[in-house]
């Protein structure tokens, strides 16, 4: 068969069109593979971090909150002692010689022990009056004096003697009692701080040898704060001001990781 110039050309056309296309199908084909594997690639490595994340998460959660202990007894280093006393008399002026009798005899009492007067100061004074039964007016005059002193053993010796005071014709009032305080407590603040927190080491460090584990750095922690109680009434802080004997105590609350 005989096939002139123009179908020839035409055949050769279509034969070169369709090898074209092809290639261009083979070419979409390779991108999507190519595209295919990096997706798959982004979702395992994705999977990988994130995974990775969650074992950190995990091994972040992996720790332990203890408590530790530091207890000190001390000695109180400060006495006060609120006296208040009161006289009465049918005018004003005898109840005020009878309250400056007082005075002088309080101050005499704490001079007799060996205390300087600047242990004792002023701390107010009253006056009043009243009608009695039979129609008199009565004068009171009360007085207080404040007592301070850090001679605590000297201290003590005065309350136990405080009955000398009614035999010098003075009563005191109710409510007047010494009261005793530390203030030295900022000086043993931080090697109790020290102390508690090393109790709290000791039982994490147990803690972690019953489960396996082993103690790692610190997470959070909380100091807590101090109590001055009575060292000889059970620790309870009622009755703390009247004994001169306290108990000093601070329990911090550290949170550890366990490896």
């Amino acid at each position: 068969m005989t096939m002139d110039a123009t179908e020839g050309e035409n055949g050769a056309s279509r034969a070169g069109v369709s090898g074209r296309w092809q290639r261009l199908l083979n070419n979409r084909h390779a991108v999507i593979l190519t595209a295919t594997a990096i997706g798959a690639l982004g979702v395992m490595a994705g999977g990988w971090f994130a995974g990775s994340g969650l074992v950190r998460m995990k091994d972040a959660d992996r720790a332990v909150t203890v408590r530790g202990l530091a207890e000190r007894d001390v000695t109180a280093d400060l006495a006060t002692w609120s006296l208040n006393y009161s006289a009465t008399a049918p005018d004003l002026a005898s109840a005020q010689a009878q309250a400056a009798s007082d005075t002088a005899a309080v101050r005499a009492y704490f001079a007799d022990l060996g205390f300087p007067a600047n242990s004792l100061n002023p701390a107010g004074v009253s006056v009043s009056s009243y009608t009695d039964n039979g129609g008199a007016t009565r004068y009171t005059v009360q007085q207080r004096l404040q007592f301070r002193t850090t001679d605590i053993a000297r201290a003590q010796r005065a309350v136990a003697r405080q009955f000398d005071l009614v035999a010098r014709g003075v009563a005191l009032d109710g409510g007047s009692s010494m009261q005793y305080s530390f203030t030295g407590l900022n000086a043993i603040k931080p090697p109790m701080i020290s102390e508690a927190t090393r109790d709290a080491r000791r039982v994490a460090e147990q803690f972690a040898r019953d489960s396996g584990t082993s103690v790692g750095g610190i997470r959070s922690a909380t100091q807590g704060y101090f109590e001055v109680n009575a060292r000889d009434d059970g620790g309870d802080e009622y009755g703390a001001a009247d004994t001169p004997n306290k108990r000093v105590r601070v329990v911090t609350t550290v949170v550890y990781y366990l490896n």
